[in-house]
């Protein structure tokens, strides 16, 4: 005898869970089904029975319907600062990196990692800086226009 291994996929198994019978064909599964015929009044208990099947339907939502979300923490990581290194470092962008004890370092961005910057520097050696130590960095451009401004409004 020749068997085959059915194996269902995860999509099959998503698309099963969202099936949801009607609502009227859940009623009848479930027993809720509306009793009551010719003692109501001929063709006014029809209309009736209709109307409290529709008000007993409204507020029950089906299962798969509602869905409760917990609330998702935002992202640790958004790389921003991996797209501002890259682009700096694409752009060999001299930068100015100022330490946590004030002192400055110009250069280059040539690489980084989570932990540290390598500055590339023209009249010095290059140096390897802990990001713990940064305090802030700026584009050296923005330094020069800086010092421009403020002797021109002297």
């Amino acid at each position: 005898m020749n068997r085959k291994l059915i194996r269902t996929t995860l999509a099959e198994v998503k698309g099963k869970v969202r099936e949801t019978p009607p609502p009227r064909e859940r009623e009848r599964a479930n027993g809720h089904q509306h009793r009551g015929g010719s003692s109501e009044g001929g063709g006014g208990g029809r209309e009736h029975r209709e109307h409290r099947e529709r008000e007993h339907r409204a507020p029950q939502p089906s299962a798969s319907s509602v869905q409760v979300r917990k609330r998702v923490p935002p992202p640790m990581e958004t790389s921003a600062e991996i797209f501002y290194y890259k682009k700096q470092i694409d752009a060999h962008t001299p930068m100015v990196i100022v330490l946590m004890d004030g002192e400055e370092i110009e250069g280059t961005i040539e690489w980084y990692d989570r932990g540290a910057l390598k500055v590339n520097r023209i009249d010095a050696p290059n140096l390897l800086v802990l990001k713990r130590n940064i305090k802030y960095m700026y584009k050296a451009d923005e330094r020069v226009e800086k010092v421009q401004k403020a002797s021109q409004a002297s």
